[in-house]
């Protein structure tokens, strides 16, 4: 069962893990897309994300589909307790709209299409979800303080930003007086990715080696692809299944040595290596709240095994192989 923790520093009562939407309303129909919430909402799950531009890929459905699926399954319950992110300033790919959309103009257009896909008045956490390094910080913080102000968002935070990036942003906020990014969403699993092929498939900035100081200076960590796609799991059970693009993004020999890790203690302690995987994150010292992938219920049971497992220091050291 999945315990509440408060996202630093706002009055976000969020599940220990959050569940990414980013396959409903396409590859997840909406009877299974209920399914799925309803049995994520049944373990103690309330933490949902997704993004305006999830699902404008398939073409001849309407924009947003995976806020959509969300929006209905939202009109079968009450919105209590339910705390939803989504993000914006992402590439209009319906519109084969290629140019950087991290402006004012488009925050306020995507911020006003996710609020109708959704069904909803507000937004909990807004995420930018991406970084547009030729515009001036103060212009896009003031953009989101101004649609605070409005009442359609209540939190923003930073995905696919650079650390620097976001210290400039906040404290540019702090020098206004008032609170900045309250989050980052960066690509981060058990898995080390190779660089080259995680950017050609839209993976960038990896935790390690960039976040690192950022998170232990308290700021919080929601990361996705928190269970590096599965990679650990299928090698372990059938290396056939890993297809031609995850092994690009992760075969390499630092993540053979992992995969032995993971395997050692998921012997040990008598649990999955998928749930041995999670939990590297939700077992890090400083607030960290993984973004799990389901397309079948049973997969939300088996991911939320994972906040039983409990990795010491010295364990979270042993599966990153460090000496």
């Amino acid at each position: 069962m999945l315990s509440k923790v408060t996202i630093a520093n706002t009055d976000l009562s969020v599940s220990q893990l959050c569940y990414g939407t980013n396959m409903l309303g396409t590859a997840v129909d909406q009877d299974r897309a209920n399914a799925i919430l309803d049995t994520f909402a049944e373990a103690g799950g309330n933490f949902i994300d997704s993004a305006r531009m999830y699902g404008d890929w398939v073409p001849d459905i309407p924009a947003g589909a995976s806020e959509r699926a969300i929006g209905a399954w939202l009109k079968t319950r009450s919105r209590e307790g339910i705390v939803i992110a989504t993000k914006g300033g992402g590439v209009d790919m319906r519109a084969g709209d290629w140019r950087n959309r991290v402006t004012p103009e488009d925050i306020a257009t995507d911020i006003g299409e996710s609020l109708a896909h959704l069904g909803v008045a507000t937004i909990d956490l807004y995420w930018l979800h991406a970084d547009n390094p030729e515009a001036p910080v103060e212009s896009l913080i003031d953009a989101l303080i101004d649609h605070q102000a409005a009442g359609r968002i209540r939190y923003f935070g930073a995905s696919n930003w650079t650390a620097d990036r976001v210290r400039a942003a906040n404290a540019y906020a702090s020098s206004i007086g008032r609170q900045g990014f309250v989050a980052v969403q960066p690509f981060w699993g058990l898995a080390v990715p190779n660089k080259a092929n995680a950017e050609a498939q839209g993976y960038q900035l990896h935790y390690e080696g960039n976040f690192e100081a950022l998170h232990a200076g308290g700021m919080p960590i929601i990361p996705y692809a928190g269970q590096s796609g599965g990679y650990f799991a299928k090698l372990d059970e059938n290396p056939d299944s890993l297809g031609d693009a995850l092994k690009a993004r992760y075969d390499n020999p630092v993540n053979v040595a992992r995969l032995a890790a993971v395997r050692a203690l998921a012997e040990e302690k008598g649990f999955s290596v998928n749930e041995i995987a999670l939990a590297y994150l939700v077992n890090q010292p400083h607030q960290t709240i993984p973004i799990i992938g389901a397309t079948r219920p049973e997969q939300i049971a088996e991911s939320v095994k994972a906040v039983d497992v409990k990795l010491t220091p010295a364990e979270l050291a042993r599966l990153r192989g460090d000496d």
